[in-house]
């Protein structure tokens, strides 16, 4: 496989926004989005006959970046939301994001005759919806998947499964025309080459080893047409289209995952799922609840045979589509500072993001009527990574934090758990400044909360119970009033804006270490401070200081004793840099 390099890079997507913009000046009539794929798909396109190119054309050819789509239950979809489908897979096209399209139409009949009819007219239902908007549009191919009876006890992604690519010409001579290639949820017998149904994920994943240069079963290694066509595609996007949406979410706002973060999140999306559908054995959520499962556990598996900065995104037909009109958003888009109406696909191929952020407040999203009809909050549409593990020390699983109590030894920079230096190069490396250590552990030792680190140390955040300057009393009354503090958010340069790092930190501080609420100060010409506007709940800029207080306590004006701890203990912390230049705070 050549070494990956993230889609918007090696297309130029910076030229295209900004070629796109100097049209919206002369222009008022289209949406920036349609400029962006307008603009993007100025290329020369040359009619070639259907079938493989030759083997000396395989060698200087440019790797087509693919996105496996995996449409489940497309029968249950009207013909407006899948014209949309098509129209948003042909845009992706246009952007250099072809689709391999695998259809699912689930057991359907009762015997495999009537399945393979339900499936052949899904699938030239959806090549239909492609082929209305732009060539060279979609085309239904037989199945490229071989069936063999898998090994005892296969069950990794990186195995079979009793399923591989045994015939990928049709596939691949469909990719180097650009041609939106259809797949039904079949394939042939390795023995008797007779038609069976496969299961949808299996078939993606087989598609995924066979891209990525991981199939290893039936692999003709002495076809050197066949490996040249292999090494042409590389496997950039994992699409999961299902009317159920994406992954379901107790803890949040919309009722959805936004952002998963499958290293870290997915042991718990596994168990509240089964959960789930324990406690509703017969019922239809329990169904629902297994068929979201299904769609984790592929996301998780396809991803981790892919790069790193590889996603998937899980979501519905409907918002593909895009049917909500500007007026139907689920966000106050007016506090939050981000364009409405984003296609998910489009959207996070073009930011690599969540069109909503993961990490906004609750009241930042507000109900409306989807185009279903149904009541909704936000979107359905669920962005997952293989992300990264994330250290919370203490376990707020194990033990809740508190304020220190008296006697009790508490957390330390200097125990054995934490690697001192590579946080202290994580600081530094964040805020471009030295960090003078000796005063900053003397400064927190006692009232360090606790350490959230992303990873190996990409990025973390120190947070501390701090004491409001001139408390005096009891142990009991200044326990009550300490103040959780955020000290140090900071993320590597070489991971800023990307991966979702920040994200996954603050959502732990807030969901996990100080659900009811933690303040922190931030520069008042900081340009970060946008993004902690909209997670925040509050903020106060001081008028005699550089510093704009932030808290995500809720009610917190309303508490006047609690508002003013704050505000004292943002304006007192005193700083631990090197260069003792207290004048940039």
């Amino acid at each position: 496989m050549n070494k990956f390099v993230p889609l918007l890079e090696k297309k130029g997507a910076t030229g295209f926004k900004q070629r796109a913009a100097r049209t919206d000046l002369a222009s008022k009539k289209s949406s920036a989005e349609e400029l962006v794929i307008a603009d993007a798909a100025a290329v020369v396109k040359k009619d070639v006959a259907h079938g493989l190119k030759p083997e000396a054309d395989l060698a200087i050819q440019v790797p087509m970046y693919v996105a496996l789509v995996k449409f489940r239950a497309p029968q249950e979809v009207n013909d407006v939301i899948l014209d949309g489908v098509g129209k948003t897979l042909s845009q992706l096209r246009k952007l250099g994001l072809i689709s391999i399209v695998v259809v699912d139409c689930g057991n359907v009949g009762e015997d495999e005759a009537a399945q393979r009819l339900t499936a052949t007219i899904q699938a030239n239902r959806i090549a239909m919806a492609v082929d209305n908007y732009d060539t060279p549009g979609a085309r239904v191919i037989d199945s490229p998947i071989t069936i063999e009876t898998p090994a005892e006890g296969d069950i990794s992604p990186f195995t079979s499964r009793g399923l591989f690519v045994g015939n990928p010409q049709d596939l691949m001579a469909a990719l180097q025309e650009e041609v939106i290639p259809i797949i039904s949820s079949f394939g042939y017998t390795a023995d008797a080459c007779t038609v069976k149904p496969v299961n949808a994920n299996d078939a993606i994943l087989a598609l995924t080893r066979q891209l990525s240069g991981l199939q290893f079963l039936g692999q003709p290694t002495d076809d050197p047409k066949v490996i040249q066509t292999s090494r042409s595609a590389e496997v950039y996007r994992l699409i999961v289209l299902d009317p159920l949406g994406g992954i379901p979410a107790k803890n949040r706002a919309t009722g959805r995952h936004l952002f998963l973060n499958l290293e870290q999140e997915f042991p718990e999306v596994r168990n509240d799922l089964m959960a789930e559908a324990s406690s509703n054995a017969n019922g239809r959520s329990s169904s629902h609840s297994l068929q979201h499962l299904e769609n984790a556990e592929l996301a998780k598996n396809v991803l981790s045979l892919l790069p790193p900065t590889s996603s998937a995104v899980i979501t519905t037909p409907q918002e593909v589509a895009n049917e909500r009109g500007p007026e139907d958003n689920g966000v106050d888009w007016a506090l939050v500072g981000t364009r409405r109406g984003q296609n998910p696909l489009i959207h996070s191929l073009l930011t690599d993001k969540p069109v909503q952020s993961s990490s906004l407040p609750s009241e930042r999203f507000r109900p409306f009527t989807s185009s279903t009809g149904t009541a909704q909050i936000g979107s359905l549409t669920t962005l997952a990574k293989r992300g990264m593990p994330l250290t919370i020390l203490p376990d707020p699983r194990v033990t809740r934090w508190k304020p220190p109590q008296a006697g009790q030894k508490g957390l330390n920079l200097t125990d054995p758990c934490i690697d001192l230096p590579r946080l202290v190069n994580l600081i530094e490396d964040s805020f471009g400044r030295k960090l003078d250590v000796d005063h900053y552990l003397k400064r927190i030792n006692g009232n360090l909360a606790g350490i959230i680190i992303a990873g190996e140390y990409e990025g973390g955040a120190l947070l501390t119970w701090e004491k409001p300057p001139g408390l005096d009393g009891s142990e009991a009354d200044i326990s009550n009033r300490l103040v959780p503090y955020l000290d140090k958010f900071a993320v590597l340069r070489k991971s800023q804006g990307a991966g979702g790092v920040a994200d996954i930190i603050f959502n732990a501080m807030v969901r996990d270490c100080f659900p009811d609420g933690v303040c922190w100060r931030s520069r008042k010409d900081n340009p970060v401070n946008k993004w902690y506007f909209e997670r925040s709940r509050g903020s106060l800029k001081f008028n005699d200081m550089n510093w704009t207080m932030f808290w995500t306590t809720p009610d917190l004006a309303l508490d006047g004793q609690k508002f003013q701890d704050y505000e004292s203990v943002c304006r007192g912390v005193e700083p631990s840099w090197a260069d003792k230049k207290t004048v940039v705070d």
